[in-house]
């Protein structure tokens, strides 16, 4: 389960992340890129968390 999450939070961020590129090469247009970055700020805010546990001392 923990490794369906970490899948899920890396989709997401790479979603925040790539799209800019792409923009700035001219293949996206801006209203693609903000839903992109939306959803991809959702899927990791979303999983995230629950495999990010703190250990404390």
């Amino acid at each position: 389960m923990k490794i369906l999450l970490k899948v899920i939070s890396y989709i997401g961020l790479a979603l925040t992340v790539v799209p800019a590129f792409l923009v700035a090469s001219g293949i996206l247009t801006l209203d693609t890129h903000k839903l992109l970055m939306v959803i991809g700020m959702m899927l990791w805010f979303a999983a995230s968390p629950f495999w990010m546990d703190k250990k404390t001392s």
